[in-house]
C-alpha cells in the first residue's frame, strides 16, 4: 500500500522526534552540554537534555558561601537583639546564687545549706556566672554581631549624610499627609505669565528659607514651568541609633579590657586588729589576668571600732539592725594617716581601691590550756550568724599542744533564751548577757593533708564527740570571763571578756569583725561614659522624627498652584501637624512678601 507524502512527512517527523528523544534519554548529558555551549540555542529547547518539574535545584554554596551566609545571620540586627535578649537572661543566675567573687561567705553557707545540689550547680559554674565559658562565649557573639552591624550602617549613614535630598515626587497628590493651595499675587504690567513664572520662583525661594530655619537640608528641583524644594531632616535620628550601638560596644569592651587589670579581694578584719593591702594578705581574692604580684597600692587598715544599732524591746522591728559603721584608720606608704567611715553602699576609697561593708559579726576571743596549764591557743575567732538575732556559728581548732588535735564547734548566742527543749536560741542582735556554748571533738582535724581547709567548716566524719548531744556529758556553757574544764581532763577553756577596764556592761565583752570587700576597677569611668553615651543616643534615637518635607509651585494662569507634602520613615504622629504648621507659616512669609493687592492663598 502507498503512502501520502503528507503522510511521509508525518512519520519523518515522529520518528525525527522519536529518534531525537532517544537521543536526549541516552545522552542527557552531551545534548545538555551541548545546548549550553549554544549561546542561541534557549534553555527550554527542545533538544537540551529533559528536566524534572518534580526536583528542586538548589545552589551549592561551598565552604565560602557557607562561612559568607554564617557571617550575614551573625551580623544582622535581629540575632543581634536576641543575643542581647540571652545575655541578660545568662545574667540572671548571678544575681540568684552568690558569686564567689563577692560573696565568698554567701558561697560557703550556700554549700553548707546544700549539700546535694551545690556540685551540680558549681560544675554549671552558677557561683562563678560572669567568668563562666557559656557566658563569655555569649558575651563575645554579642560583641562581633554589634561591630558587624554597626560597620556597614556607619558607611551608609555617612553616605546619607553627603547626598542631596530626594527629587520632589511628580504625583505629591498620592501622598497621605498632603496640602495644596492658590496664591494669587498682583500681576505686573506686561506678561501675566512671566510675572507668575516670577512668583512661583520666589515663592519656592521663601519655602526653601523658611525649611533651612527649621532645621532641614535642602535641594532645589526646578523644571519647566514647576518650582520645588525638596527637604530632609532627622539624621540625628540615625546618629543616635549608631552613637547607642557604638556606646553598646564600648562598654563591652571596657568591662572586657578593664577586667583584665581589676581585682577583688575580701577580708575580715577584727577591732583593733590591721591588714595590709598585699596579695598573701587577703582571705581570697579574684583578680584579671594582667594583675601582677605587686600591683596592689601599699596602704594599711585598721579597724578601729564597728558601730550598729539594734531597735529596742517593744518597737516594731525589736532586735533587728539599724546603721553600720566601720571605722577605720588608713596608714600611706608614705607615712601620712587619715580616718574613714565604710556604710553600706557607701565605701572608703583608698589608693584607687573601694573598700565595701560586705557582712560583720562577732568574734569570741577564745584560750585553750592543755592539761599542764599550757596556753595552745588564744585569740578572737569569727562566728558566722545564722539568723537577724546574730545566732553565731564558729569554729575552734586546735592542732598542737595536745594529746590529739581539738576541733570545737561553738554557737554564740548574743541574748540567749532557753526553750522548753533545753536548746538556746537568741532574742535579740545585741550583747545582753551573752551565752558561748561549744561541744568538742578529738582526732584528725586534716589540717596536714596539705589540701586547703575552710576557718568555718570542721568535718567531724572520723572524730570522736567527747560532749554534747549523743554523748554523756553537757555541752560547755560560759558567759564573758568564765573558764569551764574540757572532757576527759584535756584542760580548760576561758570565754575572755575584752571589755574595757571599769565597763559596767557586757555591750563590749566581745569583739566585733567586718567583712570588708576591695575592690580596683580603672575601667570604671568609661564604662559610666559609654553608659551615658547610649542612654543619649538612645534618647535621639526615639525621640527625633525623620521625616521628609516638600514644597511644589507651579504657574499657571490663574496663580501660582502650591503643594506641600512629607513623608516619615517609621511612625510619626506629629507628621500631618508639621506639615500644617508648614502651611501656614508659608502663607504669613508670602503674605508679607507679596505686594499689594495680591489674594491670598486658598487652600482647595
Amino acid at each position: 500500500m502507498s503512502s501520502s507524502p503528507s503522510d511521509r512527512a508525518g512519520s519523518a517527523g515522529a520518528s525525527g522526534r522519536s529518534s531525537a528523544s532517544g537521543r536526549s534519554g541516552a545522552s542527557g548529558r552531551d545534548d545538555g552540554a551541548a545546548a549550553a555551549s549554544d549561546p542561541l540555542r534557549p534553555a527550554d529547547h527542545i533538544d537540551s537534555a529533559p528536566v524534572d518539574e518534580n526536583e528542586i535545584n538548589q545552589p551549592q554554596l561551598g565552604v565560602v558561601g557557607w562561612l559568607r551566609w554564617g557571617w550575614r545571620q551573625l551580623t544582622s540586627m535581629r540575632v543581634a537583639l536576641v543575643l542581647l535578649l540571652i545575655l541578660a537572661i545568662a545574667a540572671i543566675p548571678g544575681s540568684v546564687f552568690p558569686q564567689r567573687t563577692a560573696d565568698p561567705n554567701g558561697v560557703v553557707q550556700y554549700k553548707q545549706n546544700n549539700p546535694d545540689t551545690f556540685p551540680v550547680l558549681d560544675a554549671m559554674r552558677m557561683f562563678d556566672v560572669y567568668s563562666s565559658p557559656w557566658f563569655s562565649a555569649i558575651y563575645l557573639l554579642l560583641f562581633i554581631s554589634l561591630i558587624g552591624c554597626i560597620i556597614p550602617r556607619i558607611k551608609h549613614h555617612a553616605k546619607a549624610l553627603r547626598a542631596l535630598p530626594p527629587r520632589t515626587p511628580a504625583r505629591l497628590g498620592r501622598l497621605e499627609h498632603h496640602r495644596s493651595t492658590v496664591w494669587a499675587p498682583e500681576p505686573a504690567e506686561g506678561d501675566g505669565n512671566a510675572s507668575t513664572a516670577i512668583d512661583a520662583a520666589a515663592a519656592i525661594d521663601v519655602a526653601e528659607k523658611q525649611l533651612k530655619s527649621l532645621g532641614y537640608r535642602v535641594a532645589r528641583y526646578d523644571r519647566g514651568r514647576t518650582w520645588s524644594v525638596s527637604a530632609e531632616r532627622g539624621y540625628w535620628r540615625e546618629t543616635g541609633n549608631l552613637l547607642f550601638h557604638i556606646s553598646l560596644v564600648g562598654v563591652l569592651v571596657t568591662v572586657g579590657i578593664g577586667g583584665g587589670f581589676a581585682y577583688t579581694g575580701q577580708r575580715v578584719v577584727i577591732e583593733g586588729a590591721s591588714y595590709v593591702n598585699t596579695l598573701i594578705d587577703y582571705n581570697s581574692i579574684n583578680r584579671g589576668r594582667f594583675v601582677a604580684d605587686d600591683s596592689f597600692q601599699p596602704y594599711a587598715l585598721t579597724l578601729d571600732s564597728f558601730d550598729v544599732t539594734y531597735e529596742d524591746f517593744g518597737t516594731p522591728g525589736a532586735g533587728q539592725a539599724g546603721n553600720f559603721a566601720a571605722n577605720l584608720s588608713v596608714r600611706n606608704i608614705d607615712g601620712s594617716a587619715s580616718k574613714g567611715t565604710v556604710r553600706v553602699n557607701h565605701p572608703l576609697h583608698v589608693g584607687g581601691d573601694s573598700i565595701y561593708l560586705l557582712g560583720n559579726g562577732y568574734a569570741p576571743t577564745i584560750t585553750v590550756r592543755n592539761a599542764d596549764g599550757d596556753k595552745v591557743f588564744s585569740g578572737p575567732v569569727e562566728f558566722l550568724p545564722q539568723d537577724s538575732a546574730m545566732t553565731s556559728l564558729g569554729v575552734v581548732k586546735v592542732t598542737d599542744g595536745m594529746p590529739e588535735q581539738l576541733g570545737m564547734i561553738g554557737f554564740l548566742y548574743p541574748t540567749p533564751l532557753k526553750m522548753k527543749s533545753g536548746a538556746y536560741t537568741s532574742v535579740h542582735g545585741a550583747l545582753n548577757l551573752p551565752l558561748l556554748t561549744l561541744d568538742v571533738y578529738q582526732g584528725d582535724l586534716g589540717v596536714d593533708g596539705g589540701k586547703p581547709v575552710s576557718v568555718f567548716e570542721l568535718n567531724t566524719d572520723g572524730l570522736e564527740k567527747l560532749n554534747g548531744r549523743t554523748t554523756d556529758t553537757k555541752s560547755i556553757e560560759l558567759q564573758p570571763g568564765e573558764t569551764a574544764d574540757l572532757p576527759n581532763g584535756l584542760g580548760t577553756v576561758t570565754f575572755e571578756n575584752v571589755s574595757p577596764e571599769g565597763a559596767k556592761d557586757t555591750l563590749q565583752s566581745v569583739k566585733r569583725y567586718v567583712s570588708l570587700q576591695i575592690h580596683h576597677d580603672a575601667s570604671a569611668p568609661w564604662v559610666l561614659a559609654f553608659a551615658l553615651l547610649a542612654l543619649g543616643g538612645l534618647g535621639l534615637a526615639l525621640f527625633v522624627p525623620r521625616r521628609r518635607m516638600w514644597v511644589k509651585a507651579t504657574a499657571a494662569d490663574d496663580g501660582i498652584h502650591l503643594e506641600y507634602a512629607a513623608l516619615a520613615r517609621g511612625d510619626d504622629p506629629t507628621l500631618a501637624a508639621a506639615v500644617d504648621d508648614l502651611v501656614r507659616g508659608h502663607e504669613r512669609l508670602l503674605d508679607a512678601a507679596a505686594p499689594e493687592g495680591s489674594t491670598p492663598a486658598k487652600g482647595d
